[in-house]
């Protein structure tokens, strides 16, 4: 077989046109293939993950402006990752549907407030804190984790959204369904 086992090209009449491959229109201009197209997805999750890997690593050290850009790019390098599966301009259409609205706001809005926690809230917090700490780094940890928590919330939920009925399963799954 040409290509290996993982040739989607050969593929092409066994994997139905779904959302996943949709969005032509903006590949063919570029010359990307379904081969390639995975490929940036998987470059992009990569590269998003270990990026946000680094600045997760580098928060616990107390450097919050490295982890803000770190951890922040990696996250929007692994959603740029899924418009190379669907295409761009569809992928900020599916995003807006309102079945994922709120979801898909929250999620942005917490990478902004990463940023505004670690450059914009840490003069307050040092300011409002009672004790003095040996260890400052520990409360914007603590505030940037929050931040990062409800990234990760929204993101699932939002990638949730993709999946019928997932979201009443884990409304169910957890009680409140």
């Amino acid at each position: 077989m040409a290509g290996g086992w993982f040739n989607l090209e050969a593929a092409a009449g066994t994997i139905p046109e779904t959302q996943f491959f949709e969005g032509d229109s903006a590949f063919k201009s570029l010359g990307l293939s379904r081969t390639t197209r995975l490929y940036g997805f998987i470059g992009c999750l990569i590269i998003g993950f270990v990026l946000s890997l680094l600045g997760a690593i580098v928060l616990f050290f107390g450097q919050l402006g490295i982890f803000a850009v770190l951890f922040g790019i990696g996250t929007v390098i692994s959603l740029v990752g899924t418009g190379f599966l669907i295409g761009f301009l569809k992928q900020i259409k599916l995003m807006f549907k309102p079945v994922r609205v709120v979801a898909a706001i929250v999620f942005l809005a917490s990478i902004g407030m990463i940023f505004v926690a670690a450059f914009v809230i840490k003069s307050d917090v040092r300011a409002q804190s009672i004790h003095k700490s040996t260890y400052p780094h520990q409360l914007y940890t603590a505030k940037q984790s929050v931040f990062v928590f409800i990234e990760y919330l929204a993101y699932i939920w939002y990638t949730l959204s993709y999946i019928p009925y997932a979201r009443a399963a884990v409304t169910k799954a957890v009680g409140l369904g």
